[in-house]
């Protein structure tokens, strides 16, 4: 791994922990993944790729998509919650950027994830200074479990999978997050 990737993945996970306290798992998904394409693509791009026209109208859905859901009205997200969370696609984007041409994909996310520790131990006194921490064992039992062996492994695989396709490709194939994660949100948020 390396700082500026674990910089990246600090951002994205912090960000997006945040933006989920005012965001439904569906909009939350819709605005992380419009951002993490549109970095995606224009990185392909500037990188030389050349989007195919599905790719191009898949890009140009995801935009409608998100003009209509942030849109002024009663679904509309809040502007901090719905700012944090393009933020955290942004950082999911260049992550997955950075990705793409690392030789061993276990241990960059590994070096990665430990590089996250002392800037995310960082934030976390910060935020104790404002509100009195509360844990719980369960909690922190299943914080453990999502971020450190769920997330960690399927970050590891989503590196391994990154090196055999395009930047503009690799966009693409993360359109199907927000319809998991939406399904996902009703199913066990009830969101």
């Amino acid at each position: 791994g390396n700082w500026q990737s674990a910089l990246a993945l600090f951002v994205y996970a912090a960000a997006f922990s945040y933006a989920y306290v005012s965001l439904s798992a569906g909009t939350g998904a819709l605005l992380l993944f419009a951002a993490v394409q549109a970095t995606m693509i224009l990185g392909g791009i500037l990188g030389g790729e050349r989007p195919t026209a599905r790719q191009v109208l898949g890009l140009a859905l995801a935009f409608v998509g998100l003009v209509i859901l942030v849109l002024p009205g009663v679904t509309a997200p809040s502007w901090q919650g719905a700012s944090l969370m393009l933020a955290a696609g942004i950082a999911w984007g260049l992550y997955s950027l950075r990705g793409r041409c690392v030789a061993d994909p276990a241990a960059a996310t590994a070096g990665n994830f430990l590089r996250a520790v002392p800037i995310t131990l960082a934030l976390s006194l910060a935020a104790a200074a404002f509100a009195a921490p509360a844990w719980d064992g369960r909690g922190a039992l299943y914080a453990v479990l999502s971020g450190a062996l769920a997330s960690g492994l399927g970050y590891a695989i989503w590196y391994t999978a990154l090196r055999g396709l395009q930047a503009t490709r690799a966009a693409s194939v993360q359109l199907s997050v927000p319809v998991i994660a939406a399904l996902g949100g009703i199913v066990f948020l009830g969101k």
